[in-house]
């Protein structure tokens, strides 16, 4: 440990920061061990994961005289569900069918960015650095705290769960896809609609109102400039662009089987590279691109150039309904895989519940995936949200998740 005195935890001022922040950000690379390493670039813009959430914050440790950043923290705060309840006025309806549970909220934080410089580790400044931040979340009210890292990233789990009194709690998997030279083909047997911001929420706020950390804010998410827009699939021949006339009739009426996703552009707040592949690894990459782009109609997978910086993007809110409704899901990556490679991107990932049914109709490379992130979660204080369901921490998992794309 070092002495606490020469280090000083205070926000973030972009003004005398930014150089300081970003050298630190070079020399953390981060990814699972025993695989490539992977760097992000924020492209100017330390805080620009957190911005988009209703408050934010982002600190840095500054140590000695001449107060050189050697680590950062960021943080946000929103309102998501964090169980259901049964209406308090009655169990069922005029016709005598249970009741709809109603979503019980809560008000969460959540910590992403933690960096500590490789030459000032083991000194004590990562613990600091998350113990201000959680003055912080006291401050503004949040009731409980939770971090997601690899499984294997023992350091992070270590401080978390040892010193900071964070529980292993969910183990959702992230999924990621190559973008291909070739475009992916859409079941004809699919049709696939774009829909308007507000009926994508009516349809959210409906379906997956009571799922895990689902945002009461989705609104905001659904209309902010990166969200690229939702689409439902649904069998051809139910539903067209033109007979489609709302959510809420499509609910009244919803065919046997359909899907939804929403698609978040990463590109334009960070990029991605991947570092330490061989100089053979990137020959056969590179073989594999140019024959892809020069016999397309074969549809051979490719490797794309990951080891440039490259840009994603995050498929969030996915659901569906019906026996079909997995292919519906793989009809709707195919498309989504589509928008990537016209916006120029390197690969589509999303993350879901490691339980999720839906799981088995989104393609991804496992050596590109996560088969288990974990997500540790602390008890703030008490739970003051109506209809508290308890201590969430201690509550067992459910089928679904939802992954909020402004923490990606």
């Amino acid at each position: 440990m070092v002495d606490e005195s020469v280090i000083v935890v205070r926000e973030f001022d972009r003004n005398k920061d930014l150089f300081g922040v970003e050298d630190v950000e070079r020399r953390c690379e981060v990814g699972p061990s025993g695989k490539l390493s992977l760097f992000t670039d924020l492209l100017g813009d330390p805080i620009c994961r957190v911005r988009h959430s209703p408050a934010f914050l982002m600190l840095v440790a500054e140590m000695g005289e001449t107060k050189e950043i050697v680590g950062m923290i960021r943080g946000c705060i929103k309102t998501v569900t964090c169980g259901k309840k049964l209406s308090r006025n009655a169990k069922y309806n005029n016709c005598n069918e249970p009741t709809k549970p109603l979503p019980v909220y809560t008000k969460v934080a959540y910590i992403l960015g933690l960096r500590v410089s490789p030459t000032h580790r083991r000194m004590g400044i990562g613990l600091k650095l998350v113990q201000r931040m959680e003055e912080w979340f006291r401050e503004s009210g949040a009731e409980y705290s939770y971090m997601a890292t690899e499984n294997d990233n023992h350091a992070s789990i270590k401080l978390f769960t040892n010193k900071c009194g964070y529980a292993k709690f969910r183990t959702p998997s992230i999924l990621v896809n190559p973008v291909f030279a070739h475009r992916l083909s859409v079941s004809h047997r699919v049709t696939i609609i774009r829909v308007a911001p507000y009926d994508a929420e009516l349809l959210y706020r409906h379906r997956f109102s009571t799922t895990e950390f689902f945002p009461r804010d989705i609104d905001s998410v659904l209309y902010n400039k990166l969200s690229l827009g939702t689409f439902v699939a649904v069998p051809r021949g139910s539903y067209t662009e033109e007979s489609w006339h709302g959510s809420e009739k499509f609910l009244s009426h919803p065919p046997e089987s359909w899907a939804v996703l929403s698609v978040w552009n990463c590109k334009d707040v960070f990029r991605l590279e991947v570092r330490g592949a061989s100089r053979i690894k990137r020959t056969l990459a590179k073989t594999t691109r140019v024959v892809d782009r020069a016999f397309p109609f074969l549809r051979l997978p490719s490797i794309p150039e990951v080891f440039r910086p490259f840009g994603l993007h995050f498929l969030y809110g996915l659901g569906g309904e019906g026996p079909r409704a997995v292919k519906m899901v793989k009809a709707l990556c195919s498309h989504a895989h589509n928008l990537a490679k016209d916006g120029g991107c390197g690969v589509v990932a999303t993350e879901v519940s490691s339980r999720e049914p839906l799981k088995l109709g989104i393609p991804h490379w496992k050596m590109l995936s996560c088969d288990e992130d974990l997500w540790c979660i602390k008890r703030l204080g008490e739970d003051y949200s109506d209809g508290a369901v308890g201590d969430w921490t201690k509550s067992p998992p459910g089928l679904s998740i939802f992954v909020d794309p402004r923490e990606c």
